[in-house]
C-alpha cells in the first residue's frame, strides 16, 4: 500500500526523532549506563558525545540529519508556493528572510542578549542551517533538472575536498593538512569569523564549512525529488534505490576517508557522503514505516516535537526545564540512589519538553520561520 501525495507523515517524526538527542536522551543514556553497565549500554554510552577531530559517533549525525530533514521538506513547500502562482523573486525573499532569521536566532542563542561583545560567538548551529539551507533552496529553485542537482550535489563536495587538500595555512606547523592549526577552513575562520570561536583555534560552525553543508541539505532535497517524480514505480523499486543509494555513499565515505579524513567540524566531504548515506537509510525506515504500512501511533510522540523543532531548540535556552523536572520529580529521586535520582530526572526533562510541546500542539501554535 502507497501513500497519497500529502505530506509525508514520516518526514515530521523523523525531525522529532532527531531532536530528541538535542532534547536530553544523551543523559537517559548515560543514566541507564551506569546503573545498568554491561558492553552494549557502554558503547552506546560513547556514542552519546561528539568526537573531538577525526571520527564519527552518533551525536555528530543529529546536526547534518536535521539539514537533510529541512532540505526534504522545501520542495513541498515549494510546490504549495507555485500552485499559488509566487514568483521566484517572490520565493527568493522569503528565503533570504528566512536565513537571516536563523542567523540572528542562532546569535540570541549564544548569548548576544548578555550583551558581552567581547564574548560573543556569531557562529552557530542555527545560522549554519539557514545560510546552508538558503544556497540549496537558491540552486533547487533555479534548477529542473534532476541530473543538474546531481551535478550540484557531487560538485559542491569535490570542490570542497579539493580546497582541503590544495590549500593549507601559511602558518602550519606540519605538511599535515587536517589538523586545526594547519587546515585551511580553520585558518579561514581565524582570519574572517568575527567574535569568539567555539574551540578557540576553530569553529565547527565555521565560514568555509558552509560549503559542504550546502550539500547535506540538497541531498534531502533531491531525497524527496526522487519520491515526487517516482511516486509511480513500486515499492520494491524505491526499496532497491534507497538502500542501494544510502549503502553506497556510506560505502564511498570509507573510501574518501582514506584520504578525507571523516570529521564533522570541517564538515568534510568524507562526513558529507557517510551522513547523507546514514540519513537516506534513517529516512526509509521511517517512511516505510509509517507512511507505506501506516504503523503511525508509535510516531505521534515524535511528530509532536518535529513540527516545533526550532522552538524546543531555542527554547531548552529560556526555560529551565530542568527546574521544571526537579520540582515534579525532586521528591521521588530523593528516596533513590544518586543515579536512580539521574535516571528519574533525565526522564522528567524530556518529559516536561514533551508536555510543553504537545500543548502547543494541541493548540495550533507553531513557530515558523
Amino acid at each position: 500500500m502507497e501513500h497519497t501525495k500529502e505530506r509525508l507523515q514520516s518526514i515530521d517524526a523523523l525531525r522529532g526523532f532527531d531532536m530528541v538527542w538535542i532534547m536530553g536522551a544523551p543523559w537517559l543514556v548515560q543514566a541507564l549506563y551506569v546503573i545498568f553497565g554491561g558492553e552494549i549500554l557502554h558503547n552506546f554510552h560513547l556514542q552519546m558525545e561528539h568526537v573531538s577531530w577525526n571520527g564519527f559517533h552518533w551525536m555528530d549525525l543529529v546536526f547534518p540529519l536535521f539539514l537533510f530533514i529541512s532540505g526534504m521538506s522545501f520542495p513541498y513547500s515549494l510546490e504549495h508556493k507555485r500552485k499559488k502562482n509566487e514568483s521566484n523573486k517572490t520565493i527568493l525573499i522569503e528565503l533570504i528572510r528566512r536565513a537571516i532569521i536563523l542567523v540572528v536566532l542562532g546569535i540570541i542563542y549564544n548569548g548576544f542578549l548578555k550583551l558581552n561583545f567581547n564574548e560573543t560567538r556569531y557562529a552557530s548551529v542555527l545560522g549554519h542551517i539557514g545560510i546552508a539551507w538558503f544556497f540549496a533552496s537558491v540552486i533547487y529553485l533555479y534548477t529542473s533538472k534532476m541530473y543538474t542537482l546531481l551535478f550540484w550535489f557531487a560538485g559542491i563536495i569535490i570542490v570542497y575536498g579539493a580546497i582541503n587538500l590544495i590549500f593549507i595555512s601559511p602558518f602550519a606547523i606540519s605538511a599535515d593538512h587536517f589538523i586545526p592549526e594547519n587546515n585551511i577552513v580553520c585558518q579561514f575562520d581565524r582570519w574572517f569569523l568575527p567574535g569568539i570561536l567555539y574551540n578557540k583555534i576553530y569553529d565547527p560552525e565555521g565560514i568555509l564549512s558552509i560549503i559542504p553543508a550546502i550539500s547535506t541539505a540538497l541531498l534531502g532535497m533531491i531525497t524527496t525529488r526522487y519520491m515526487k517524480e517516482y511516486m509511480h514505480l513500486s515499492f520494491k523499486v524505491k526499496t532497491a534505490t534507497y538502500l542501494t543509494i544510502g549503502a553506497a555513499l556510506i560505502l564511498l565515505s570509507l573510501l574518501v576517508n582514506l584520504i578525507i579524513p571523516i570529521n564533522k567540524a570541517l564538515w568534510s566531504s568524507s562526513f558529507v557522503l557517510l551522513t547523507g548515506g546514514i540519513s537516506i537509510l534513517l529516512f526509509f525506515f521511517f517512511y516505510w514505516i509509517i507512511d507505506v504500512l501506516k504503523w503511525r501511533k508509535w510516531a505521534f510522540f515524535f511528530r509532536v516535537i518535529g513540527v516545533n523543532t526550532i522552538l524546543i531548540y531555542m527554547a531548552q535556552s529560556i526555560i529551565n526545564f530542568y527546574g521544571i523536572s526537579e520540582f515534579f520529580l525532586g521528591g521521588i529521586a530523593s528516596k533513590v540512589s544518586k543515579n536512580g535520582a539521574s535516571l528519574i530526572l533525565s526522564v522528567g526533562y524530556i518529559g516536561a519538553c514533551w508536555l510543553f510541546l504537545y500543548f502547543l500542539y494541541r493548540k495550533k501554535i507553531f513557530l515558523k520561520v
